[in-house]
């Protein structure tokens, strides 16, 4: 197995590097710590540790720091689509945080905001396709995480087997439909089984880190 070192660059070709990242939606699970027999809980301290409130209690989390610390985490980007079944027109959204769950049964795995008016079209739809983008498609995930109008206007794009749109110049395309979904805080876990794919491109893929954009150079 090879190994090669890659730096995310801009659009241009160049290097990028920010001090702070903004703009990420990141999506995170929280644990509770258990207590051995015998430990306190803290619940009898007057006054909290390094990170904890008085009593023992976590302090909260800032939203900027959660989404600056988790953007150092690259992740693809992919366009979920479909037909909208009471207008016929083609609907979908953005997201970087899609990933692959299991093989057997085949399911994938996205995160959508509760706040999402884009879901609800997409989710009426009896499958929904998952389009993983080409470096070269910053301006159809800029089109398809738009709020308003018509999302699809000026986009090439074929039918999936499934009849769902398969953004033209897309790396991969993956026709699935919605098994489950988990409310997790202000998002949804939407997990999908995997009906067909295919493969429909060979250049690099495009990726958000640190609230930017960019490609692989290896």
């Amino acid at each position: 197995m090879s190994t090669h070192t890659t730096r995310l660059l801009e659009q241009d070709g160049h290097p990028r590097a920010h001090p702070h990242g903004h703009g990420i939606t990141a999506n995170g699970a929280a644990m509770r710590n258990g207590l051995l027999p015998g430990q306190s809980d803290g619940s009898g301290d007057r006054s909290g540790g390094p990170g904890e409130q008085p009593g023992g209690r976590p302090l909260p989390v800032d939203g900027k720091r959660f989404r600056s610390v988790l953007g150092h985490f690259a992740t693809g980007v992919v366009a979920i689509t479909a037909i909208d079944p009471d207008t016929g027109e083609p609907c979908g959204l953005a997201a970087n945080s899609f990933t692959s769950v299991s093989l057997d049964p085949p399911l994938v795995a996205f995160c959508v905001a509760h706040t999402s008016t884009s879901w609800p079209r997409v989710r009426a739809a009896k499958t929904c396709t998952v389009n993983v983008l080409a470096e070269h498609q910053q301006p159809v995930c800029a089109a398809l995480a738009s709020k308003g109008g018509d999302k699809f206007a000026g986009l090439d794009w074929t039918e999936s087997p499934s009849g769902n749109p398969v953004i033209g110049d897309a790396l991969a395309w993956i026709d699935c439909s919605v098994e489950a979904e988990y409310p997790a805080g202000d998002h949804v876990i939407v997990v999908a089984r995997v009906h067909q794919l295919d493969t429909c491109g060979d250049s690099g893929p495009l990726l958000f880190f640190r609230g930017g954009y960019g490609r692989f150079h290896a």
